[in-house]
């Protein structure tokens, strides 16, 4: 579609949140792709925050971090793992950043002296930052997943932006709405009522879908469908359902095998094209789907509680890499969840490792369940289990090696202990002022770098190229002091900055897998491309596990 604008999906969810709108609004971006497409995915989440890093992972999930250094909602992720392309922090759109920019362009005297109101001044933001993604992506489709549910008062103003597209500057929009019908377990009955009233909540903020996708256990039956056609105000051919599935990759295949992307380029005029990345997509995922063999992983964290409940999505970067590389080599992680807190209270439940695979350290921040992660990064070195470290995992691999192979009692990370007489890792300079102000705000070394690999080295046999680029979310670096003594000791930086300062990768050449990584390689995993340390992690814990 050359020389023309792009059209526009908004995708909005009804009765609850986490509802599935994310991987809905990626599924249409998978199969829109599929037909060579371009398409730009944009999220647009309600609350005041300018971004998603400076919140607990059990209060918002994942932070996903771009390759320009945004720190996002973490449904970013699934835009670039299904549509396998990169993804600007532009276009994470927040509350908190559209009145930030009114406010400042009406300090600027951008608005002439005019009087700066709610409306139109906030929806025009909005509808600004739309259009320059899809610039920024030279999109023909621009995908936008409005977070939260409708008759939420933090999304009401977005979706004025919405309507307004639509119905005042005329463009290109469809909207998909995504509601949840129930199964309540004393009736077994599937209930049309909650996404009856959500249609009807998204009808007062002046909006009509012209797609609604139905979320439930099951897949929604004629009679469900022709209930909904009749109260919503769609034809039944306008309904599509999205049950419950094992693999969220499978959710492209559900949707076309129904039709609604013909459903949509109908509504836009457009013919869709035939296109074999449609036949590759699903030939893969049915291989994956009909895996058989397994393989036990364990995942070493602390962001599991959230008051009764634990937030697997604390991980899910992480978790999906593990799923990539075992899809990859044949088999099916059955991933176990491991609070680290549980080795400092009890020593004896290290012996619980042995009947792991692997093992991996994710990233997380300050010092709760340090210990027991020192405690089982010790025990995968000595026990010869495969260990694969991420950004905090690193730093502690670090500190643990210090301590018990370079005899440096007591080394830590100035960021648990600020006396340590051994501050092997320790923070970068030039953001000490910036903690000493607590301005904790997007201060880290963020987005992708560069990282020059050794050759000879195990990183450099999985990357098999002598520069590569991961993201990075960190403070702390490996302090620069005690990098001679480290290597004395045996332990291998196998890859560092172009510059030498930093150190990106350690590992122990004498060991089964102990690798690790200053970086974050899991955002750049996809379901059919593994990311290189993930992969050979997975082919170690195979080789342990025959």
């Amino acid at each position: 579609m050359p020389n023309k604008k792009p059209n526009y999906i908004v995708v909005t969810g009804g009765v609850l949140s986490g509802v599935g709108k994310g991987i809905i609004t990626a599924s249409i971006g998978n199969l829109i792709a599929s037909q060579g497409y371009t398409v730009s995915l944009v999220k647009i989440d309600p609350y005041i925050n300018i971004d998603a890093g400076t919140m607990r992972p059990t209060e918002h999930g994942e932070v996903w971090v771009t390759d320009d250094g945004g720190e996002t909602d973490q449904d970013l992720g699934n835009y670039e793992r299904f549509t396998d392309t990169t993804i600007s922090k532009g276009n994470n759109i927040t509350t908190g950043q559209v009145y930030r920019t009114v406010i400042e362009k009406e300090r600027n005297l951008e608005y002439g002296g005019r009087t700066v109101e709610v409306i139109p001044h906030i929806p025009d933001e909005v509808r600004r930052r739309i259009v320059e993604a899809g610039e920024r992506g030279k999109a023909d489709f621009v995908l936008i997943e409005i977070g939260g549910t409708v008759g939420d008062y933090q999304s009401s103003l977005f979706l004025e932006a919405m309507r307004h597209m639509k119905h005042n500057l005329k463009e290109n929009v469809v909207f998909v709405h995504v509601t949840y019908l129930p199964i309540p377990c004393n009736l077994g009955e599937m209930k049309t009522k909650p996404a009856q009233h959500s249609v009807r909540e998204l009808n007062q903020a002046g909006i009509a879908p012209d797609i609604i996708v139905g979320r439930a256990v099951k897949p929604l039956d004629d009679i469900r469908k022709k209930k909904l056609a009749l109260f919503c105000n769609v034809s039944p051919d306008d309904i599509f359902s999205a049950p419950d599935v094992c693999i969220i990759y499978e959710v492209p295949i559900i949707l076309e095998d129904q039709g609604l992307i013909a459903n949509i380029f109908d509504k836009l005029g457009l013919k869709p094209k035939k296109s074999s990345g449609y036949d590759n997509w699903k030939k893969s995922i049915e291989r994956i789907m009909a895996i058989q063999k397994t393989i036990r992983i364990g995942i070493i964290g602390k962001y599991f509680d959230i008051g009764d409940f634990s937030l697997e999505d604390s991980y899910i970067s992480v978790i999906e890499s593990v799923k990539h590389a075992s899809w990859h080599n044949g088999v099916k992680p059955e991933i176990v969840w491991i609070d680290s807190k549980g080795f400092e209270k009890d020593k004896a439940k290290l012996k619980e490792l042995d009947t792991l695979d692997g093992i991996i350290i994710p990233g997380g921040f300050g010092s709760s369940g340090v210990e027991g992660k020192i405690l089982a990064i010790e025990y995968a070195r000595t026990n010869g289990i495969p260990f694969l470290g991420l950004c905090y995992g690193m730093q502690l691999a670090v500190v643990e090696y210090a301590r018990h192979i370079c005899g440096m009692e007591g080394a830590n990370s100035t960021e648990i202990d600020q006396a340590t007489k051994f501050p092997v890792i320790d923070i970068m300079e030039d953001q000490k002022k910036n903690l000493k102000q607590k301005n904790y705000g997007a201060t880290m070394r963020l987005g992708a770098y560069d990282a020059i690999l050794k050759k000879g080295t195990k990183v450099f046999s999985l990357y098999k190229k002598e520069r590569v680029s991961e993201r990075h979310r960190h403070r702390y670096e490996v302090n620069p002091e005690y990098i001679a003594e480290l290597e004395n000791n045996g332990l291998v930086f196998g890859g560092r900055s172009p510059d030498a300062r930093l150190m990106e990768f350690i590992e122990l050449p004498d060991h089964p897998f102990f690798l690790a990584t200053q970086a974050h390689p899991e955002f750049k995993s996809r379901p059919l491309k593994p990311a290189p340390l993930f992969d050979g992690f997975i082919k170690a814990a195979l080789k342990k596990k025959e």
